[in-house]
């Protein structure tokens, strides 16, 4: 229930404060969760990023502001964060399929997005294999990109990363540093630095590393020591990943002795082949017992 309780109590704060500048990062507090872990779960979950619930909140309340009290247009656009008419006049044509003057006149359709109520439901009774492993401190090669804290951190961020590096070389420079014999063994993983009490969130591609020259562009990294919860993942990406995603928030943690510990979260793929139906990866979680 304390899962729960916390996915809720982050709601809450959205709810209450729809008509202010809302940092994504005291959302994440209100859960006790980093920024970056409270929003992929969020989106795992309800199908929306935090941005877009945000948004569609905000222009249903503007819809109901507009056809039943006497407001202005730019009032209810400043109202709930647009910074100009215009603006304001594009999302809300695009969510309600008319115009704010049009609304203002009155017996018009509206669209309607519901709050969202988390309630607790029996699900689960499948089988999910995953392993607990605790490591020492080890070291990392890696790229990182930098994402700002208080704002959305949306995963075209992380694909265009990737996409980047694909591009000028990074991956193949990465794929150098590769010997199978240490924690990955020979594969390129991805790394979510995720601190609740930090305002940035830093992600990094890379490779285990033990000695050598460092390339231009990359650093060494170290992840300290920790338990993990590792959960192999089968199937076609990006589908069999976000699934798997969603029985770990849904099934694992609400109901396991373990909790997430320092927002920690690496992805290890072995190949880039993860078009294949039987593509086959991991995803590391630090952890801690509740």
């Amino acid at each position: 229930m304390e899962w729960v309780d916390n996915l809720q109590r982050a709601i809450d704060y959205i709810e209450e404060h729809l008509e202010d500048e809302i940092d994504y990062n005291e959302i994440a507090r209100r859960a006790y969760s980093s920024s970056f872990h409270f929003q992929r779960v969020f989106h795992v979950i309800s199908g929306y990023t935090v941005g877009e619930y945000i948004r569609n909140r905000r222009l249903t309340l503007a819809g109901v502001e507009l056809s039943t009290e006497n407001a202005k247009v730019i009032d209810v656009a400043l109202k709930y964060g647009y910074n100009s008419p215009e603006s304001f006049s594009r999302a809300f044509t695009k969510f309600h399929g008319i115009t704010p003057a049009q609304a203002k006149i009155g017996n018009v359709n509206l669209k309607s997005f519901s709050r969202i109520s988390v309630k607790l439901i029996l699900e689960g009774g499948t089988a999910m294999d995953y392993r607990i492993e605790k490591r020492e401190a080890f070291k990392v090669i890696a790229k990182k990109a930098r994402y700002g804290g208080g704002g959305e951190i949306a995963s075209q961020h992380i694909h265009k990363t990737w996409e980047s590096c694909i591009k000028d070389g990074t991956i193949q420079t990465l794929a150098g540093y590769i010997n199978p014999q240490n924690i990955f063994g020979g594969a390129i993983v991805g790394i979510s630095f995720a601190n609740p009490n930090a305002g940035d969130f830093d992600y990094a591609i890379a490779a285990a590393y033990t000695d050598g020259p460092v390339a231009e562009g990359l650093t060494i990294e170290e992840i300290p020591a920790h338990t993990w919860a590792i959960f192999p993942c089968t199937g076609k990406m990006p589908e069999a990943f976000t699934q798997l995603l969603k029985k770990i928030y849904t099934e694992f943690f609400p109901s396991s002795k373990y909790q997430l510990a320092e927002g920690f979260c690496i992805e290890v793929y072995p190949s880039d082949e993860v078009c294949r139906n039987d593509f086959h990866c991991e995803v590391w979680f630090s952890v801690e017992e509740k």
